[in-house]
């Protein structure tokens, strides 16, 4: 039986800025699903430090993605949020990624969208308006997850992860930005039980 090949689309959080090779989600996804007894390629990334949405869809259309991968993940809008971009723009752009992800999986159960974390809880967000930020988060991942569920995918929640490691020691890397190594590992704790299912064909 060939082995299960895995496509990461996303933005620094996703290729792991700050953090050795072996510290990103999707590898460390891949290892535990190994254990699990999965027969699994080692992820394909495209994911840069700074991503939009629109820059993802670019970035894809460069990489000559060919369909299918038995998995593929999308997590993207944090620079959106960032930037100020808009609501509107945001659920037509992700929208558009998300159906490109479907059709490179061949099958929406086969996508897992994961959250937007909250990088406000940081130290690097020290003296910003936390709050905000928290808010301008949800309402993302609201649309987000509204598109998702829309589009029968699947949807994750790794936000609540991020808030309950916030500054912790250990939770950050030496930017007090991104996630450590180990604040993913919580993440992938909770995207395990959603590509477990999409990899047995479950439905949810």
């Amino acid at each position: 039986m060939a082995a299960a090949t895995f496509l990461a689309l996303g933005d620094s959080y996703t290729i792991g800025e700050g953090v050795a090779e072996e510290g990103r989600w999707p590898v460390q996804l891949v290892a535990r699903l190994r254990e699990r007894g999965f027969a699994m390629d080692a992820p394909r990334i495209i994911a840069a430090t700074g991503w939009t949405t629109d820059e993802l869809a670019s970035a894809m259309d460069a990489s000559r993605l060919e369909p299918h991968y038995t998995l593929v993940t999308l997590l993207i809008g944090v620079n959106n949020q960032y930037r100020g971009r808009s609501v509107a723009e945001y659920r037509e752009q992700f929208t558009a990624l998300l159906q490109r992800a479907v059709s490179l999986a061949g099958d929406a159960g086969r996508v897992v969208v994961v959250s937007i974390p909250d990088w406000g809880v940081t130290t690097f967000a020290e003296g910003r308006d936390r709050t905000a930020i928290a808010r301008e988060i949800d309402v993302f991942n609201a649309i987000a997850r509204e598109e998702t569920l829309r589009m029968h995918a699947r949807s994750v929640d790794v936000t609540s992860a991020s808030r309950g490691a916030g500054a912790l020691s250990g939770m950050l890397a030496d930017d007090g930005l991104h996630p450590s190594s180990a604040q993913y590992s919580h993440w992938v704790e909770a995207i395990i039980p959603a590509t477990e299912a999409a990899l047995r064909g479950k439905i949810d």
